[in-house]
């Protein structure tokens, strides 16, 4: 499969979360527990996988543990914000992403800003405003949660230009090491705020256990979309995310669709196709390091 429909494929995976985060929401488990708790279990996995693999990454051991940090931070600052802030700021600014991921993907890596890679951001910026919708409220001075959902997403596209640039680094490694940064941001923020762990009992543990499986398989087609396919465009292609999120929301009955929503989803669907066309002059794809 193309690299483009991976990371499509891997955005519409993470655009089905809110199903199991809602789940677990309405068993007293949310926030930077259910972070801990969830990427605790899946670093089970991940610390011996990645530590295997040391000597291919090893030489570029930097670049994995920004991937690690940027990844974890964008987990838990965006988890955080949902939590404590107001929701559509929250998804508003972390979605500035594309633009983070579109001028580092110029800075870094020299790639060219072309009047269509720049028509398709701001589709999908407009898409996303339309979409997530935008009043008065939205445009009052940033509090500290608005900070936070910034930030994340400013995490989110350092993290994808880091596995743009990890080029030795094994996939396997790059899909898991978030997780692990994940975990111990999530445990740092439960522990300054004094947030105690629920008791849970062996059935919900087995319910987190699968959940990480469903965010390693997001995770993984992910990572080798953001490996193999341009940062400007990648950055594009995940707002599908959005997309599915909103869609499914609707169809489960948590919300209703009106013209706006519509049209939105409309300019974002258009966004990601228009990103997913290969560039004529797109360099040779990325080589993963071999597992």
């Amino acid at each position: 499969m193309r690299a483009e429909i991976v990371l499509l494929l891997g955005a519409a995976i993470w655009g089905l979360g809110w199903m199991p985060l809602a789940h677990f929401a309405g068993q007293g488990l949310a926030g930077m527990p259910l972070v801990l708790c969830t990427y605790g279990l899946l670093c089970a996995l991940a610390v011996p996988l990645v530590l295997s693999q040391r000597r291919q990454w090893w030489p570029q051991r930097g670049t994995l543990l920004a991937i690690g940090l940027f990844g974890g931070w964008a987990t838990a600052g965006l988890v955080v914000a949902l939590s404590e802030g107001d929701v559509v700021r929250a998804m508003l600014l972390f979605y500035l992403a594309p633009v983070w991921g579109l001028l580092g993907g110029r800075l870094l890596f020299g790639e060219r800003l072309t009047p269509t890679r720049i028509g398709a951001l701001a589709l999908a910026m407009l898409g996303i405003a339309l979409t997530l919708g935008i009043s008065h409220d939205t445009f009052r001075p940033l509090a500290a949660s608005d900070w936070l959902a910034l930030s994340a997403g400013f995490a989110f596209a350092l993290n994808n230009l880091a596995t743009r640039a990890a080029e030795q680094v094994p996939l396997a490694s790059k899909a898991v090491v978030g997780f692990i940064g994940s975990a111990a941001l999530g445990g740092l923020f439960c522990l300054l705020q004094g947030t105690p762990l629920p008791a849970l009992d062996d059935h919900q543990w087995l319910q987190l256990a699968g959940f990480g499986l469903f965010w390693l398989a997001a995770m993984g087609a992910a990572q080798y979309g953001f490996s193999h396919v341009e940062a400007s465009r990648a950055a594009v292609l995940v707002v599908i995310e959005l997309l599915v999120a909103v869609l499914t929301a609707a169809w489960f009955g948590d919300r209703e669709l009106g013209l706006r929503e519509w049209l939105g989803g409309s300019l974002v669907l258009a966004a990601a196709l228009i990103a997913a066309r290969p560039s004529p002059d797109l360099s040779p794809t990325l080589c993963e390091a071999e597992t």
